[in-house]
């Protein structure tokens, strides 16, 4: 056995028992301890790690603990003072694409509305999510920090904020969101593209009131659902301005 060192950086603290917050604080380590078992077996998920550095060197999740090791780790957002040169290196995802737990239902809505694929389904357990996960390549949004310490999860984030729109902002600063955004382009119901479709055709699916009023349209092919843009397309394209002009608010 050996002992080592740590410190955790700005928001990383909140997952550490709180006499070890803030500060630098030695654990006894099992022999050939590599760091990310020492990390997540003091709380926090791999997936929030952007940088470790162990004696001011960068390192990897595979780097072997030794006696005397000082270990600091960095969060994925914050940290300007470490260089880009030490982050960590993932696999890259075919694309930005999520699957949401079932806490988080609000948050996927959302996201939908954004124009990002999210799957989402209440009756999700950690093991739907895991092989969702791996078969597609998706990035995990959880309150859960055990699930985002799952080997298999290797692009994930531990959701902070309590609140819908809040988390929102979270996602967005945290994956850079804004520019990549297509607000209003997938059904919120069954995350599949919408296909414009001409007033004509939907004529028979729409209220009295809506068949005045609107022009445009808009459909999924699934669920057969019709969007156009009324007071509730405007209520949601001001919460997304907002979101999208201030995210880190």
């Amino acid at each position: 056995m050996v002992t080592a060192s740590f410190s955790f950086h700005d928001e990383l603290n909140d997952f550490l028992a709180p006499k070890r917050r803030r500060q630098e604080f030695s654990v006894p380590c099992a022999r050939r301890a590599t760091t990310k078992h020492m990390i997540e077996a003091l709380g926090v998920p791999h997936t929030e790690v952007a940088r470790i550095l162990v004696n001011g060197e960068p390192v990897g999740f595979d780097r072997i603990l030794e006696e005397g090791d000082r270990v600091a780790v960095y969060p994925r957002i914050g940290a300007m003072d470490v260089t880009p040169q030490l982050r960590m290196h993932e696999p890259p995802l075919p694309g930005t694409r999520f699957v949401a737990d079932a806490h988080l239902g609000g948050v996927a809505h959302l996201l939908r509305m954004l124009g990002f694929d999210t799957l989402y389904d209440n009756h999700f357990h950690d093991d739907d999510i895991i092989a969702i996960c791996e078969r597609d390549g998706r990035i995990v949004l959880t309150r859960d920090r055990e699930l985002l310490k799952r080997r298999a999860v290797t692009h994930g984030c531990y959701v902070h904020a309590l609140k819908s729109e809040d988390q929102l902002r979270e996602v967005v600063m945290r994956f850079d969101l804004a520019r990549r955004a297509k607000p209003f382009t997938r059904c919120l119901h069954c995350n599949v593209p919408l296909r414009p479709v001409d007033k004509a055709s939907v004529l028979d699916r729409l209220p009295p009131k809506v068949r005045e009023l609107y022009a445009r349209f808009s459909t999924c092919d699934r669920c057969g659902r019709v969007y156009w843009e009324g007071s509730h397309f405007r209520n949601m394209q001001r919460l997304l301005d907002s979101v999208m002009n201030h995210p880190g608010t």
